[in-house]
């Protein structure tokens, strides 16, 4: 099953001179339809960040693309003719323009081919004996064991790589993070939509909060997947999600009027433990909101801290706009923004919390992520007001 929502790897070409020439990236895609990640990600390399041909532009181009399905809504040919993009049949080709060097930039689960399409394109760096800064959109697999390889593979062929998702890059309310080196003890994050397509998006706005924390990252314990009214009791006998649940709920712009067990027909919420004994819970409330926010009780604060991460701010994607920035920084300085150990741990989260599902709702110890530890900067990555 690979189809629906687009996966996307680009490659930019580290630089050749001193002079800041812009970048050649290959798109190497799943699929190009209509509000796909193709669209709303490589579109604003094509069309501009507004996506309605007029500036700004990312600095960097799209050179060339493949497409792994080719759809009856499929954009990609017509995306191709216009703005003069070469459509190549392989991944390979695509990487190397036709050429035998690398010639550009750098459960209910769907098993969309990322790990494949990686290895397509780790293939060329291995055949060419150079490797380059790569993107790869959302999480890394739906399988713990081929997001760690991939990241592996990184590491093995030094090159620099960047994933996850767009929430924690979108604009904020209020426009700020968690305090970086500060003990956090509990957290909450609130979401909606279906347990895979946006269980991944839940963990990583929550991720991109605590690994913040004092410490840094030091991985996970254990995972547990409620569902239905076990999601409930959860909530009902532990008071501090109660508390928290509430906090971040008054930051929804889109709280459905009413009670919240009538509302949302299907609640779920991943409990999780972290290795410094952090506790979180990641809700999915499909019929309460539509949006993304988060509390986290701060030690020697007595208000918890708490943040929406404002996905469109009026305007359609322009969270992606946001990411395309990130995107844009890892191929000129050839280095993440942000370590994608945080995209390894919540690609492993959300295989182990629908593993969780899976097996009756136990309670799974994870040895496996403790050992993803990680430090993350204290700079911010999220777009601030006044960007385009």
């Amino acid at each position: 099953m690979m189809h629906r929502r687009a996966f996307l790897t680009a490659a930019a070409s580290l630089p050749l001179a001193a002079a800041p020439a812009p970048k050649r990236i290959a798109a190497i895609i799943t699929e190009y339809r209509p509000g796909s990640h193709a669209d709303v990600v490589i579109g604003k390399y094509l069309e501009g960040y507004k996506q309605n041909d007029t500036p700004p532009y990312p600095r960097n181009k799209i050179v060339s693309m493949f497409t792994e399905q080719v759809p009856k809504t499929d954009m990609s040919r017509e995306r191709a003719r216009k703005f003069g993009v070469p459509l190549f049949r392989t991944a390979a080709e695509a990487l190397t323009l036709g050429g035998d060097k690398l010639a550009v930039n750098d459960k209910e689960q769907k098993l969309y081919p990322r790990f494949e399409m990686f290895l397509k394109i780790t293939d060329v760096f291995r055949q060419s004996g150079r490797a380059v800064p790569l993107f790869n959109d959302k999480h890394l697999s739906w399988s713990w064991r081929q997001a760690k390889r991939m990241v592996e593979i990184s590491r093995e062929l030094k090159f620099p790589m960047l994933a996850g998702s767009s929430v924690p890059v979108a604009m904020r309310i209020p426009s700020v993070d968690a305090p970086f080196g500060a003990r956090q003890t509990k957290a909450v994050a609130i979401s909606y939509s279906g347990l895979d397509i946006y269980g991944f998006h839940l963990l990583e706005s929550l991720q991109c909060l605590t690994e913040r924390r004092r410490g840094g990252e030091t991985g996970v314990r254990s995972v547990q997947c409620f569902q239905k009214d076990a999601c409930w009791r959860y909530m009902a006998e532990n008071s501090w999600v109660q508390r928290l649940f509430e906090r971040a709920l008054a930051n929804s712009n889109t709280k459905k009027p009413g009670d919240a067990r009538t509302l949302v027909k299907d609640p779920t919420v991943f409990a999780i433990e972290y290795a410094d004994g952090l506790q979180a819970a990641a809700f999915l409330m499909t019929g309460l909101v539509e949006d993304f926010t988060a509390a986290i009780d701060i030690d020697g604060q007595a208000a918890p801290f708490s943040v929406l991460m404002n996905l469109q701010n009026g305007r359609p994607h322009h969270h992606f706009g946001c990411l395309v920035q990130k995107i844009e920084e890892l191929f000129e300085t050839g280095k993440a923004p942000y370590p994608v150990e945080r995209t390894l741990l919540t690609s492993g989260m959300l295989d182990f919390a629908l593993e969780s599902r899976f097996q009756g709702y136990k309670k799974l110890a994870t040895p496996e992520l403790e050992k993803v530890r990680y430090q993350a900067s204290a700079a911010s990555h999220f777009c601030k007001e006044g960007w385009s």
